[in-house]
């Protein structure tokens, strides 16, 4: 079983990610997917966090996950090195950040997901920027699916404009297919 935690603030997308690749795993992939929030009673920019099972046998387990295969992080101001210990042996961490350098841990895939949303979405909502980072760098969900997914979940006009956002970061990913997820967000200016 894949698990993948999504951290972000309230209002960010961290649900609608996971709810996403659910549907991208189970719809368009053939696979189970479960996916669920967790949430305290904070209104909304309080801490949220989504989880996504992923498995191609029934998943039976729908506690949440204390460590994960992948965690994306949507907001770099909730990430803290105390986070790396809830990563699976070979687990990857995706951050958000406007800093790349500043994240040297092989652990760590920086990604400059705001920016690309700004300029694709006009607002800084990076939950698709993040799940187009999660298909490229972890292999679970094909970007075809993804964009499905996209399109089944949100509303007509929200899912065209990231559907673009997805296509722009799937071309630079083509062009880069060596160079790391840092690199490839860099080269889309």
């Amino acid at each position: 079983m894949i698990d993948v935690i999504f951290l972000g603030r309230g209002g960010e997308g961290a649900f609608t990610s996971s709810r996403i690749l659910g549907i991208a795993a189970s719809l368009y992939e053939n696979e189970y997917a479960l996916s669920f929030p967790s949430f305290g009673p904070e209104r909304r920019g309080a801490p949220v966090f989504a989880y996504t099972k992923i498995s191609s046998e029934p998943i039976r387990d729908r506690s949440q996950s204390s460590e994960c295969d992948y965690f994306v992080i949507l907001n770099e101001s909730l990430y803290s090195e105390g986070l790396l210990s809830r990563l699976k042996e070979n687990g990857k961490l995706i951050l958000n950040t406007s800093h790349p350098e500043k994240y040297v841990d092989p652990r760590i895939i920086p990604f400059e997901a705001t920016r690309l949303a700004n300029e694709y979405l006009g607002k800084p909502i990076v939950n698709t920027a993040m799940l187009a980072a999660l298909a490229i760098q972890g292999n679970l969900v094909s970007m075809e699916s993804l964009e499905r997914a996209i399109q089944y979940d949100l509303p007509p006009k929200l899912a065209i404009k990231n559907k673009k956002l997805i296509e722009v970061i799937k071309e630079i990913s083509k062009t880069t297919e060596n160079k790391s997820l840092e690199t490839t967000c860099k080269e889309v200016r």
